[in-house]
C-alpha cells in the first residue's frame, strides 16, 4: 500500500488538528486547575470562619446556661446554705469558748 500526497497531507492535517486540540485542552485544564485551587483556598477560609463561629456559639451557650435565672437561683441557695452553716459553726465555737474554763486536768506522760 502506497501513500500518496493526498493521504500524507490528510494525515498531517489530522496530526496538526490533534496537536492543536491537545494544546487547547492543556491550556483550559490549567485554567480549571487554577480556578479549583482558588476555590479550595476560599473554602478553607470559610471553613475556619465557620469553626470560629461554632466555638463562639458554644461559648455563648455555656455562658447563657451559667447566667440563667435557674442557675443563679441554685447558686444563691448554695451560698446561703454555706453562710448558714458558717454562722452555726461560729456560734458553736463561741459557745465552746465561753464554757471552757481554761484549766486542764493533768495527764501522765506516755513516755
Amino acid at each position: 500500500m502506497e501513500l500518496g500526497i493526498r493521504e500524507l497531507v490528510s494525515g498531517l492535517g489530522i496530526a496538526i488538528s490533534v496537536g492543536a486540540s491537545l494544546s487547547i485542552v492543556k491550556t483550559k485544564l490549567q485554567a480549571v486547575i487554577e480556578s479549583l485551587q482558588d476555590i479550595e483556598s476560599r473554602l478553607r477560609v470559610i471553613d475556619q470562619r465557620v469553626d470560629q463561629t461554632e466555638i463562639t456559639s458554644q461559648r455563648v451557650d455555656v455562658l447563657s446556661a451559667m447566667m440563667s435565672p435557674a442557675e443563679k437561683e441554685k447558686s444563691t441557695r448554695e451560698i446561703e446554705r454555706v453562710k448558714a452553716n458558717l454562722d452555726h459553726a461560729l456560734a458553736e465555737i463561741t459557745h465552746l469558748k465561753k464554757i471552757h474554763n481554761g484549766s486542764h486536768i493533768a495527764t501522765r506522760s506516755l513516755d
